[in-house]
C-alpha cells in the first residue's frame, strides 16, 4: 500500500485510539465519584476498574469470532455502537444511584472497547510492513495517551469538583438531606454521558462508511514454505504465547506506574493538590517516547532493539526507585516513578508486530489473546497493593512509625516491577524468535 493511501486510514484509526484512551482513563475520576454517591468501601470502588478489565478477558475471544465473520471495519463500527449503549446505561444507573448498574454500564463499554481494540491493533499492525508495525502503533499510542490526559482532566473537573466538601458535609447532615445531596451529585453524570453516547453512535456510523481499505494478514503461515506441517491451532505458535505473557506483565507495569504514583506521592507527605497531577507526568513521559518511536523506528533502530532498550531501562529505573529513596528528595523519587512511562511506551507497539508475525489466518484469534493480556493491569496492580499492605504491617510490627512505614512500604512495593521487566526482556532477546515448542 502506498504511503499516501495509508494516511487517511491511519488518521481514522488514530481517532479510535483517542476514543478508547479517553474512555479508559476517566476511570480514575469515576472511582472516587462512585465511592461517594454510592457510599462504597475502597475495595468496592475499585471494582470500577475491575469491571472494565474483566470485559477484556471475557469478551476477547467472542470479539475475535465476530471479527472473523464481519471483518475489521464493521467490527470497529460495532464496537463504537456498543460503547454508546454502555454510555446510555450510565443515565438510569445515576438516576437510581444503583451500584451494580454502574458496573454493568462499565462492562458494556469495556465490551465495546474489547471489540474495538481486537480490531484496531492488528489492523494498524498489518496496514504496512511488519518491521514498521511498532512505528504505527506508537503513533496510535500518542493519540491514546493524549486522550487519556484530556479525559482525566475533563471528567475530574466535571465529577470531582467540590467532592472533598461533599464528603465532609455527608458526615453531619440527616439521611434525607444526604439522599438529596447525593442525588444532585449523581445528576452531574447525565449530560457528559448523553454527549458521549451521541458522539460514539455517530462515529460508529461514520466508521462503517469510512474509506478504510480491506486488509488481511498473509494467509500463509510462517514456516509452511520450508516444509513444516500446517499448523491447526494458535497454541502451536510459541512466540505468540510468549508475547501474550510479556504483554500481560507489560500492562501490569504500565498500570502500576500510572495508578500508584498519586498514592505514592501522598504517602511521602506531598499535598493532594500537587499529587493529583502525578499521573499526567507518567503519561507525558509516554507520549514523548512514542514520538521518538515514530521518528526512530524502523529507520534508525528496529522494534526489537526498542523493546530491549525499554526493558533494560525499566529494570534500571525500578532498581533506582527502591534503592535510592533514602538519598533523594520526595519529588525526585516521584519523577523516577513517572519516568517508567519512558520504559513502558514502546513495549506495547513492539510486542504486537513481533507476536503476530507469521500467524496468517490465525491473526484475529491471536489478537484476541493479546487483548486478554490487558488483564495484567488488574492482577499486577492488585498484587502491588497487597505487597504494600503486607510490608506496611511488617514495618509497624517492628515498631517503625506509621507515616514512615507507609512511605517505605509504597516504595519497596516497586520491587514487583523488576520480574515483570525481566519477562519482557526475555521476549525481546529470545522469546519472539521461538517458532516451535521443541
Amino acid at each position: 500500500m502506498e504511503k499516501s493511501s495509508k494516511l487517511i486510514p491511519l488518521l481514522i484509526i488514530g481517532m479510535l485510539f483517542f476514543i478508547f484512551g479517553f474512555v479508559t482513563w476517566i476511570n480514575g475520576a469515576l472511582i472516587p465519584f462512585m465511592k461517594t454517591i454510592n457510599e462504597l468501601t475502597s475495595a468496592q470502588s475499585y471494582l470500577v476498574a475491575s469491571a472494565s478489565y474483566i470485559s477484556f478477558v471475557v469478551m476477547a475471544i467472542p470479539a475475535s469470532l465476530v471479527l472473523n465473520k464481519i471483518g475489521y471495519r464493521k467490527g470497529m463500527s460495532l464496537g463504537l455502537v456498543i460503547m454508546a449503549i454502555g454510555a446510555l446505561v450510565f443515565i438510569p444507573a445515576a438516576s437510581a444511584r444503583t451500584y451494580w448498574l454502574f458496573l454493568v454500564a462499565i462492562f458494556i463499554q469495556g465490551t465495546g472497547m474489547t471489540l474495538l481494540q481486537t480490531a484496531a491493533n492488528p489492523y494498524v499492525t498489518i496496514l504496512g510492513p511488519m518491521e514498521s508495525g511498532a512505528k504505527r502503533i506508537a503513533m496510535m499510542g500518542i493519540a491514546n495517551k493524549v486522550a487519556g490526559m484530556l479525559g482525566s482532566i475533563i471528567f475530574g473537573a466535571l465529577l470531582l469538583t467540590g467532592i472533598d466538601e461533599v464528603n465532609e458535609k455527608l458526615k453531619t447532615i440527616s439521611v434525607d438531606e444526604k439522599n438529596q445531596l447525593l442525588d444532585t451529585m449523581a445528576d452531574s453524570v447525565f449530560m457528559p454521558y448523553v454527549i458521549m453516547a451521541i458522539v460514539l453512535f455517530l462515529l460508529g456510523i461514520m466508521i462503517n462508511k469510512a474509506p478504510l481499505p480491506h486488509v488481511e494478514a498473509e494467509t500463509k503461515i510462517e514456516g509452511e514454505e520450508e516444509g513444516f506441517t500446517t499448523k491447526t491451532s494458535i497454541l502451536q505458535f510459541p512466540h505468540l504465547i510468549l508475547g501474550v505473557i510479556a504483554l500481560f506483565f507489560y500492562v501490569g507495569v504500565e498500570v502500576i506506574a500510572g495508578d500508584s504514583i498519586i498514592a505514592y506521592g501522598l504517602s511521602l507527605g506531598m499535598p493532594a493538590e500537587e499529587a493529583k497531577m502525578f499521573t499526567s507526568y507518567t503519561l507525558f513521559a509516554m507520549v514523548g517516547t512514542y514520538g521518538l518511536g515514530v521518528f526512530l523506528i524502523p529507520k534508525i533502530i528496529s522494534q526489537t532493539t526498542a523493546l530491549k532498550i525499554s526493558a533494560v531501562f525499566g529494570i534500571i529505573i525500578s532498581l533506582l526507585i527502591v534503592t535510592t529513596s533514602d538519598f533523594i528528595s520526595e519529588f525526585t523519587s516521584v519523577i523516577l516513578v513517572a519516568s517508567l512511562g519512558i520504559a513502558n511506551a514502546l513495549v506495547w507497539p513492539a510486542i504486537w508486530p513481533l507476536a503476530l508475525n507469521g500467524l496468517g489466518k490465525f491473526t484475529k484469534t491471536a489478537s484476541a489473546l493479546l487483548i486478554m493480556a490487558i488483564s495484567g493491569g488488574a492482577v499486577m496492580v492488585y498484587l502491588y497493593g497487597a505487597l504494600v499492605d503486607k510490608l506496611h504491617e511488617g514495618y509497624v510490627a517492628e515498631g517503625i512509625e506509621d507515616t514512615i512505614a507507609e512511605s517505605t512500604s509504597h516504595n519497596q512495593g516497586y520491587w514487583i516491577l523488576i520480574p515483570c521487566y525481566v519477562v519482557i526482556l526475555f521476549f525481546a532477546f529470545r522469546g519472539y524468535k521461538i517458532k516451535k515448542w521443541y
